[in-house]
């Protein structure tokens, strides 16, 4: 009786793996499903007390690390800077992250991304902001931190229609000053020109629509600006504050952190007045460290957002939140 028994589990057995087997033989597409090839939407949420933060990634570009990229520091110590974070030190992916805030009664867009203007591996804002559930026509006010293409980009659709076209646009007026005056186009270096005429093909057509807001105020309920000139002349970082919470915004006040928040010192490329970019660094390093306030950075790594810690008198280092699937 028991070698009968066991004479039916082994055909049993052999019948399962010869079952496995021919199914296996059957299904060939289950081994070879074709790999997908690029991301799945880049979208994160966290909560800035009883307000909704959405960090909608625009994609990235991919800059060649030369002498110009950092002007006052050796090319070997950039490249240093950037094998010590494990980043090719030939490369560098400088990505762009823009914020949708949601306040309970009113829906801002921070910044808007490139608008397909830069790198072809750019321009995915609008279709982020979908996959997150966001009607791009729900969005009542887009503010602006400064005019350089990748902020501003994406405040008009490629067939030159507005992106959202709901919105009231919010920029700062130091920054429309310098760019909208004629004086300081025809003064510029031949390779600034074409910034300036992005900015007057993006605001030109909606001049009289758009408000301007100087210094330190609140121009949107419950989002404070402060004023950090010298990456542009009226580039404007912003506190969004929510019962004791608060995130600082800081767009530009540094790119990638695994060079200028490492070196606060360093001058990138991009600043217009490195000197003056360099003090408003420090100064802003300075507050988020002593007082531990979460930041968001447009360069930062997605979801580009997390705390800096002071390492040393002249070092300081970017430490990401960990992913949280609860709000």
């Amino acid at each position: 009786m028991a070698e009968d028994m066991n004479m039916s589990r082994r055909t049993v057995i052999a019948g399962a793996g010869a079952a496995v087997s021919a199914l296996g033989a059957s299904s060939p597409g289950a081994a070879a499903t074709p790999p997908a090839g690029r991301q799945s939407p880049g979208v994160y949420r966290y909560n800035v007390g009883e307000v909704e933060v959405t960090a909608l990634i625009d994609g990235v570009a991919r800059r060649p690390v030369t002498a110009e990229f950092v002007r006052n520091a050796p090319l070997e110590e950039v490249k240093g800077a950037l094998k010590d974070a494990f980043i090719d030190p030939n490369v560098l992916p400088i990505t762009f992250t823009l914020l949708a805030v949601n306040t309970g009664g009113r829906l801002i867009v921070i910044d808007t991304g490139t608008g397909g203007r830069m790198a072809t591996t750019a321009g995915q804002a609008l279709e982020n902001l979908a996959a997150g559930g966001i009607d791009a026509r729900a969005v009542d006010t887009v503010l602006i931190s400064h005019f350089h293409a990748d902020h501003i980009g994406g405040l008009r659709l490629k067939d030159g229609s507005l992106a959202f076209p709901n919105a009231e646009v919010v920029v700062p007026e130091a920054e429309w000053a310098y760019w909208m005056d004629d004086g300081e186009m025809g003064r510029a270096a031949e390779g600034m020109r074409k910034g300036f005429q992005i900015v007057r093909e993006i605001f030109q057509p909606m001049a009289k629509d758009v408000r301007r807001f100087k210094g330190a105020v609140e121009p949107v309920p419950g989002v404070t600006a402060i004023p950090t000139p010298g990456h542009t002349p009226g580039h404007t970082s912003f506190r969004i504050s929510s019962g004791s919470d608060q995130l600082i915004v800081w767009s530009d006040v540094t790119n990638h952190p695994a060079l200028f928040v490492r070196n606060p010192g360093w001058h990138a490329v991009f600043d217009m007045d490195p000197n003056e970019a360099e003090q408003q660094r420090k100064r802003m390093l300075d507050m988020v460290a002593t007082d531990r306030l979460r930041v968001a950075g447009f360069h930062f790594p997605f979801p580009a957002v997390g705390h800096i810690a002071q390492r040393n008198a002249r070092e300081f280092a970017f430490v990401p939140d960990n992913w949280n699937p609860a709000l």
